[in-house]
């Protein structure tokens, strides 16, 4: 039985690579993690009443901060895949993270 599949063969990957993959990895986790606790921050940022207004500010702070890092991440990330030293699943983090920024400034927002 002679099948005629074509198959997917990928590269040997030298070292350089490896560590490159590597580096990549650590730099994006570490954005990332940044990027999540500054959300919790602005998640957690809640007014004590309608005269705490400096709360709204801060989590509107933190969140517009979460997402201006997130889409940084993002672009990052995408340079990476593009050097073929990363796998896709890698720009899921950021793209969920720029969306919860997003709703938290919006639809989630605090209000006095």
């Amino acid at each position: 039985m002679n099948e005629t599949r074509t198959m997917t063969r990928q590269r040997p990957r030298s070292a350089a690579q490896q560590m490159g993959s590597a580096a990549c990895a650590v730099l994006l986790t570490l954005g990332n993690l940044l990027t999540g606790y500054l959300l919790l921050l602005a998640h957690a940022a809640e007014p004590a009443g309608p005269w705490d207004g400096e709360a709204v500010a801060h989590a509107d702070i933190t969140a517009a901060l979460a997402l201006a890092l997130a889409v940084s991440m993002a672009l990052l990330t995408w340079v990476f895949l593009r050097a073929e030293w990363l796998r896709r699943w890698w720009l899921v983090p950021p793209a969920l993270f720029a969306f919860d920024a997003v709703l938290r400034l919006t639809l989630l927002a605090p209000e006095l």
